[in-house]
């Protein structure tokens, strides 16, 4: 796989943002993740965003963090690097592409002084939570989760130090 940097808002990225909320939508119901992105979070140092093209360079992988700070509202703590939007297309999982990717937004995220990666999941993506669990992420207890929506049962926050 080749992975690039990218816009948030490259074209690529919005494909695979509509496929993937598209697969939110079956899974929870609804019209899938509504948090407020916009693209310039993503934009370095503060953020980045990763592509990863196939062989024949269609694009089959996504994902980016952004840097979230102190937030009473949202349970953010200074110093903190949020995924948001990781995602591999049907056929190219069990290839190991996310761990990829995962691997370089921690790197991205330390060298650009972030201390440490949260990310918030759904209890009805196992695959997710296997991928963090097994990524040395810990699952936050329900008092202490944090983004838009923290107060939802089925909302599931991991943290990992940088």
């Amino acid at each position: 796989m080749r992975i690039v940097t990218a816009r948030f808002d490259h074209p690529d990225a919005r494909k695979l943002s509509d496929i993937v909320q598209a697969e939110y939508a079956v899974r929870y119901g609804g019209e899938g993740d509504v948090t407020p992105l916009d693209p310039a979070m993503f934009d370095p140092p503060q953020g980045l965003y990763l592509l990863g093209y196939d062989a024949d360079g269609a694009p089959v992988a996504s994902g980016g963090w952004r840097a979230m700070d102190t937030s009473a509202e949202e349970n953010y703590a200074d110093g903190d690097a949020e995924i948001k939007r990781m995602f591999v297309m049907l056929h190219a999982r069990g290839r190991g592409l996310s761990r990829l990717l995962l691997a370089r937004l921690e790197e991205s995220a330390r060298e650009a002084g972030r201390t440490r990666m949260v990310l918030e999941t759904g209890d009805k993506q196992p695959e997710a939570i296997a991928l963090y669990v097994s990524s040395g992420y810990t699952l936050l207890p329900e008092r202490e989760k944090f983004g838009c929506y923290r107060e939802e049962p089925s909302s599931r926050c991991f943290v990992k130090a940088l």
